[in-house]
C-alpha cells in the first residue's frame, strides 16, 4: 500500500475523531448553553431540532457541490468551520447569536459527515479491504474525549467559552495541517498507485444511463437501515440517563455511566469490526449487530436494577456501532458499481440525511411512548425496528468479483491525493 492512501487514511481518521470532539462537546454542555442564554425549556427542543434538519440540508447541498469540487476540499473548510461555530456558540450573549451559531454549525455538520464519509468509502475501495469501521471508531474515540473535557469543564464550573477556546485553538491547526493529505477518489489520482492498480485490474468504463444519477429505489432499505441505526443512538444518548435514574432506581451519579460504557463499546465493537467484516463479511456482521443491539433493548426493558440495564447499554453499544459504517460503505460500492466514484458519492450524501432523521425521530418517540405508556415498553420499539435490519441484511452484499480482497474487489483504485491549494 502506498505512502499516499497510508497517510490519506491516518488524515481522516484524524478528521472523524475531531468531529467527534465538537460534537460531543456540543450536546453534554447543552444545560450550560442553556443557562447562558436563558433559553426555555419549551424552545430548547426547537434548537435542538434545528441542528439536525440543516446539517440533512447541507448534506444535500453537498452532494451538488462535489460535481464542482472535491470532497476533501469541501472536508478540509468545513471542519474549520464547525469549530468556529462550536467557539460561537460559547462566546455569544444574545439568543440571536446562539441562533446562527448553531445554524452553522449544522450546515457544516451536514457537509462535514458526507464529506468525510465520501472519503472513507473511497479509501476502502482503494485498500481493497473493510477500514471504514475504523474511521467511525476514530469518531467515537473523539466523542469520550470530548465528554470528557465536558465533563471537566462541568466539574470545575467554567465558562463555556474557556472549555472551547483551549479545543479550537488546537485542533482546528492541526485538522487543517492533516487535511493536505486527503485523499480523493476521482481527483488528481496518484499516478504510482493508478499505473499499478489498473495494470492489475482493468477499468470498467461506466455505463452513461446508471452514472446520470443516483435513484433512490435501491438505496431505501440502506435508508431505512440507517434510519433505525440513528433511532437507537439517540435513545441511548438521550434516554439513559433518565431511564437508570427515574425507571431503575439508580443515583445521579450511577445514572451518568451508561452513556460512557456504551461509547466504550461502540468504540471497542468499532476498532475489531473490520477484522469481522474481512472474516465472515458485511452481512453477517449487519446481522449479528442488528441480534445483539436487540437483545440489548430487550434487557434494558427488562432490567431488574441498574447494573442489570448497565449490561443492556453495553450489549447496544457493541451491537449498534456496526451498522452505520457498513451501511454508508454498502451505499457507496453500490452506487459506484452502477455509475462510478461520482455516483458513490452522491449516494452517501443522500443517505446521510438519514443520520439526521433517525435523529429526530428516536429522542421524541420514546418520550411519547413513555409518557402515554411506559418507558419499559418504550425500549421494545427501538428493538422491533433494530430488528428489520435483519430483512435487508443483503442490500449490504457485495456483487461477486466487484469489491475487497475476499469479500469485496475493486474494478479500479482510481485514488489520489486531494488538491492541496484552497
Amino acid at each position: 500500500m502506498t505512502d499516499v492512501l497510508r497517510h490519506g487514511r491516518a488524515s481522516l481518521a484524524f478528521g472523524f475523531l475531531v468531529q467527534g470532539v465538537a460534537f460531543a462537546l456540543l450536546v453534554t454542555r447543552i444545560p450550560a448553553i442553556q443557562d447562558r442564554y436563558g433559553v426555555s425549556d419549551a424552545l430548547l427542543p426547537v434548537f435542538l431540532a434545528a441542528v439536525p434538519i440543516l446539517a440533512g440540508i447541507g448534506s444535500v447541498a453537498t452532494e451538488r457541490l462535489v460535481k464542482r469540487i472535491p470532497p476533501s476540499r469541501v472536508l478540509r473548510w468545513s471542519q474549520p468551520v464547525v469549530l468556529l461555530a462550536l467557539l460561537g456558540v460559547g462566546v455569544g450573549r444574545h439568543m440571536a447569536g446562539l441562533a446562527v451559531a448553531l445554524a452553522v454549525f449544522g450546515l457544516a455538520v451536514g457537509a462535514l459527515d458526507a464529506s468525510m464519509n465520501m472519503l472513507g468509502v473511497s479509501l476502502q475501495r482503494a485498500y481493497r479491504r473493510s477500514i471504514m469501521l475504523s474511521f467511525h471508531a476514530a469518531y467515537s474515540l473523539g466523542g469520550i474525549v470530548g465528554a470528557s473535557l465536558a465533563w471537566a469543564g462541568a466539574h470545575w464550573d467554567l465558562a463555556l467559552w474557556v472549555s472551547y477556546l483551549p479545543v479550537v485553538l488546537v485542533l482546528m491547526p492541526a485538522a487543517l495541517a492533516g487535511s493536505r493529505w486527503y485523499v480523493d477518489g476521482r481527483d488528481g489520482p496518484a499516478a504510482e498507485t493508478r499505473s499499478r492498480t489498473r495494470e492489475q485490474i482493468p477499468a470498467r468504463a461506466p455505463d452513461p444511463a446508471e452514472g446520470a444519477a443516483v435513484g433512490l429505489t435501491w438505496m431505501l432499505p440502506l435508508c431505512l437501515v440507517m434510519t433505525v441505526a440513528y433511532i437507537g443512538d439517540s435513545t441511548v444518548s438521550n434516554w439513559s440517563a433518565k431511564y437508570l435514574q427515574d425507571v431503575l432506581g439508580s443515583s445521579e451519579q450511577t445514572a451518568t455511566v451508561p452513556y460512557n460504557v456504551y461509547m466504550v463499546t461502540t468504540l471497542l465493537g468499532r476498532t475489531l469490526g473490520d477484522v469481522g467484516v474481512r472474516r465472515f463479511g458485511a452481512v453477517a456482521v449487519v446481522r449479528a449487530g442488528a441480534l445483539v443491539a436487540a437483545a440489548g433493548f430487550a434487557v434494558v426493558a427488562a432490567a431488574p436494577g441498574a447494573w442489570a440495564g448497565m449490561l443492556g447499554f453495553t450489549l447496544l453499544g457493541l451491537g449498534l456501532c456496526v451498522l452505520v459504517p457498513q451501511t454508508f460503505a454498502a451505499a457507496g460500492r453500490r452506487a459506484a458499481e452502477r455509475g462510478g466514484p461520482a455516483a458513490s458519492d452522491a449516494a452517501i450524501a443522500r443517505l446521510n440525511v438519514f443520520n439526521y432523521v433517525g435523529f429526530l425521530v428516536g429522542s421524541p418517540l420514546v418520550g411519547v411512548l413513555g409518557d402515554a405508556w411506559s418507558y419499559r415498553g418504550a425500549m421494545l420499539v427501538p428493538m422491533v425496528l433494530v430488528l428489520v435490519t435483519l430483512v435487508y441484511a443483503k442490500s449490504f452484499a457485495p456483487e461477486p468479483d466487484r469489491y475487497g480482497g475476499g469479500h469485496e474487489r475493486p474494478r479500479t483504485a482510481d485514488v489520489g491525493r486531494g488538491s492541496n491549494g484552497l
